[in-house]
């Protein structure tokens, strides 16, 4: 197996909780005996999808096919995974508790607003880092100072004015980093999916609000293709893929997704992931020329020979550096930024991960 089939057998075992016919054909291809595990193990693993491949598997009632060892070393990295979840799911509700006594209400985004809504069947399916949640503008110096008075601190004490949250804050008792937003896209695209345009549909369950299943999904895909500029190095995000593919089973009617503003990479977003796993009988988008060249454009990405191995491994150390440098010019009239920049060149284990050594060792 090579890495485009490895990808695509690890996506089609994404959907048979929900497909019955992909549950048939997963189980006639693993029975075969074609099955390359350990590149199933690292894909899934670097796609961030290896607690949600097991999980599958397991309610499939297929893992009785798989190596023993391989179903032990699954269950115990799962086992591990729905510990973690289990913590930040405390960790957030304590944080939501905090802000709503003051009069703020956060909005929790990504997939610590998955796991809160209960979007899985089993929480250990998600991966998950950073807790992430939106507030309004006008909250968010207020909730960094409520959440430094109760523990959580950086090395930035200023805000980044243009940047769609402030760095991430951490606590010492805590497993989760947290990541106050006032926008959740890059700036120049800020004004098309923001607060003020999705305040009127927040869904609010128990105190816990979040984003209505539509922003669910386009968030999902704008994260990607937009923040982590995948529209232009035509990556694939098997975890954003799963996600909007459980969203779109949460729709109860027929709903079509879009946006005016920012077509081009939602249609291409939602075109790609449907055509990974499934489409969910109640989403609609518009798949068009555009969208539909991305999707190739995606898959033949999987089987890159060396030339553009190399052009696409060039184009991503330009948009890294380009950042970068951008960052630094800032430094020189900015104090966060300035602060933000020291803070790094002076972390010893941020040093140490640069250069290729473990933090602490």
């Amino acid at each position: 197996m090579n890495y485009k089939e490895t990808l695509l057998f690890i996506a089609r075992c994404l959907t048979i909780t929900h497909e019955r016919i992909h549950q048939e054909l997963i189980e006639e291809t693993i029975k075969s005996g074609l099955i390359n595990w350990d590149a199933v193990v690292k894909v899934s693993t670097g796609q961030y999808v290896f607690p949600a491949l097991y999980c599958n598997l397991k309610r499939a009632d297929l893992l009785h096919y798989l190596p023993v060892d391989l179903v032990e070393y699954m269950k115990h990295i799962t086992d591990l995974n729905r510990e973690r979840n289990q913590q930040i799911i405390k960790e957030a509700k304590e944080i939501n508790k905090l802000l709503l006594s003051n009069n703020i209400t956060p909005v929790f985004l990504k997939g610590t607003g998955n796991l809160l809504e209960g979007l899985y069947e089993d929480i250990a399916e998600r991966m998950v880092g950073d807790i992430d949640f939106l507030v309004e503008k006008k909250h968010v110096k207020t909730s960094f100072e409520i959440l430094k008075k109760n523990g959580y601190t950086n090395k930035v004490s200023e805000l980044f004015e243009d940047h769609r949250h402030i760095p991430r804050i951490t606590h010492p008792n805590k497993i989760a980093a947290l990541e106050i937003h006032k926008d959740m896209l890059r700036k120049e695209k800020a004004t098309f999916f923001n607060y003020e345009t999705v305040e009127n549909s927040l869904l609010t369950t128990n105190n816990i609000t979040v984003l209505s299943y539509e922003n669910q999904i386009k968030l999902t895909v704008f994260s990607k293709l937009i923040n982590d500029n995948a529209y232009f190095l035509k990556n694939i995000n098997l975890r954003g893929t799963y996600d909007v593919f459980l969203l779109g089973y949460k729709l109860k009617v027929k709903t079509e997704v879009f946006d005016n503003n920012l077509s081009k990479e939602l249609n291409a977003g939602l075109d790609l992931y449907c055509n990974l796993l499934s489409k969910p009988q109640n989403l609609e988008y518009t798949s068009d020329k555009k969208s539909q060249q991305y999707v190739s454009d995606c898959l033949q990405n999987l089987s890159l020979n060396q030339y553009n191995k190399m052009k696409k491994v060039a184009l991503k150390r330009y948009l890294k550096t380009s950042t970068r440098l951008q960052i630094l010019f800032k430094a020189l009239f900015n104090k966060s930024y300035f602060l933000f920049v020291t803070s790094k060149i002076t972390d010893i284990n941020w040093i140490k991960t640069k250069l290729g050594f473990k933090p602490n060792s």
